[in-house]
């Protein structure tokens, strides 16, 4: 997983963000939603100029079960605020995939 923000005045540790992942995470939940749900956590807290987060999983549904595809894996994003610009988008994509 990976989140990205610009900040404005408010900037948070670390510890804070994986505790933001585990309250959306540790519940039944569905990739695309929870993508959102904590992009928009991000949002409402942070106030930043514009925040990304991206979720790569591998779906033990996937993996264990059914079609038996280990490392298939989903990729989600969710964009807010200035990362909506594709300049701005694609580089931050290409830190993320290290491109």
């Amino acid at each position: 997983m990976w989140l990205h923000s610009f900040a404005r005045s408010k900037v948070t540790g670390l510890s804070k963000l994986a505790r933001l992942v585990d309250i959306y995470a540790k519940r039944p939940q569905v990739q695309e939603r929870l993508t959102t749900q904590i992009v928009e956590a991000l949002v409402t807290y942070l106030k930043p100029r514009g925040a990304m987060v991206v979720v790569e999983c591998e779906h033990l549904c996937m993996s264990m079960r059914g079609i038996r595809k280990p490392g298939a894996k989903t990729v989600t994003s969710a964009v807010r605020g200035q990362l909506h610009d594709p300049a701005t988008r694609a580089e931050a994509m290409s830190l993320i995939l290290g491109r």
